[in-house]
């Protein structure tokens, strides 16, 4: 389908985009100057990896993620709980690379788990440098060979050898280059085929490659508008065209990398699924363009807010504990401790002892000892967190 770009400057969208213009502008001013920015970096990585689920009509617990986070299941992942997690090393992913990486095609291939086929610098593949080469090695060999006939009385067998090995040589690359063209063109023809019993579960004239095409060439656009309403152009344009069948959620992962990249946002990546939670479902998928993008500058507004209070809280929590073991010796695991539950929404007494590096005996007594909230209510797999 053809995306057909709606007038970016309609009467309607002015003051949210000013609210959300504003409102991001003031949380990135803090979040660069605030002493838990990487905690809440981290924290945001987890609520929008649940919220991106959520959003998409799956309920996936934070504890559960956590855990999962960490190798410490303490049940079997559900396939929903897989996704997050995806979610979560794909945000991970886009923010320990450059800015502009994850627009590019190299970045959205690495994202969707595909690689671009490597070419050396006069843009031809690996394998047609290297048979020459063998080739020539031969060849030399042979030379010395017949360089010097009366060096060695069995130079004559030694010669007919060499050539026997050669010619053997040759044939087993030529059969190792024709195996793995045939695995090369089976591979291919897989991936076009629709996976499912006869193509009944996915549409087989679906091209995400010349989706993601189209969405790209959006991008040009939207350099040219506000940043907030750039990124509303982008993630509509994502919902309307639907690049990717089985990633649907890399949208709004894209819509922080892109304000990121504009240098809107660039403390964290943006956690912008928690806003798409405030917003009514029949606003986010509505026929008329106007409320989609009024939706998504109101949702861009409540993250900016969300993530204001979330700052609040972990500020006033990191100064509530550090009060407490202000008196403590230098060698204390208490330290270590706080700055694992700022970076975690809950964390479990196994979690607590691999990361201070105590027994889980010993990390009760810490968490009791800091008097950190119990947020699970229960008597097994108990957890704590900042509230």
């Amino acid at each position: 389908m053809r995306y057909q770009i709606p007038d970016p400057y309609h009467p309607t969208l002015l003051p949210l985009l000013i609210s959300a213009e504003d409102g991001l502008a003031r949380l990135d001013e803090r979040t660069n100057r605030h002493a838990v920015e990487d905690g809440f970096r981290e924290r945001g990585h987890f609520f929008d990896a649940a919220a991106a689920l959520w959003v998409a009509g799956e309920l996936v617990h934070v504890e559960d993620l956590v855990l999962h986070d960490a190798h410490m299941d303490a049940r079997a992942p559900t396939h929903e709980l897989t996704i997050a997690h995806s979610v979560i090393r794909a945000r991970r992913r886009i923010w320990l690379a450059e800015p502009a990486w994850a627009l590019s095609p190299q970045g959205l291939a690495a994202l969707r788990g595909e690689q671009l086929p490597p070419v050396n610098a006069v843009g031809t593949p690996a394998e047609a440098r290297l048979e020459p080469q063998s080739s020539a090695t031969g060849n030399d060999r042979h030379l010395e060979v017949d360089d010097e006939p009366d060096a060695n009385p069995m130079a004559a067998e030694f010669a007919a050898i060499d050539a026997a090995i050669a010619r053997s040589q040759q044939l087993l690359e030529a059969h190792d280059k024709d195996t793995l063209e045939v695995a090369e063109r089976a591979a291919r023809v897989t991936a076009q085929e629709p996976m499912g019993q006869l193509g009944l579960l996915f549409d087989e004239e679906w091209d995400e490659d010349a989706r993601i095409d189209e969405w790209r060439q959006v991008v040009a656009t939207a350099d040219q508008l506000p940043a907030s309403l750039g990124a509303a152009l982008l993630f509509d344009a994502w919902e309307r065209i639907e690049p990717l069948r089985r990633q649907h959620w890399m949208g709004s992962l894209l819509v922080g990398a892109y304000l990121r990249s504009r240098g809107k946002v660039t403390s964290h990546l943006l956690s912008f699924n928690a806003g798409q939670k405030v917003v009514r479902h029949e606003r986010r998928r509505s026929q008329d363009p106007v409320t989609r993008w009024s939706a998504f500058l109101e949702a861009m507004t409540v993250t900016a807010d969300l993530g204001l209070k979330e700052l609040d809280r972990l500020s006033l929590a990191k100064t509530q504990m550090e009060m407490r073991i202000r008196d403590r010796r230098s060698n204390s695991s208490l330290p270590a401790l706080i700055e694992l539950v700022l970076s975690r929404p809950i964390v479990s007494a196994t979690l607590v002892a691999q990361h201070v590096g105590v027994t889980p005996r010993g990390a009760l007594n810490l968490v009791r000892e800091l008097g950190i909230r119990e947020m699970t209510g229960r008597g097994r797999y108990r957890g704590w967190g900042v509230l």
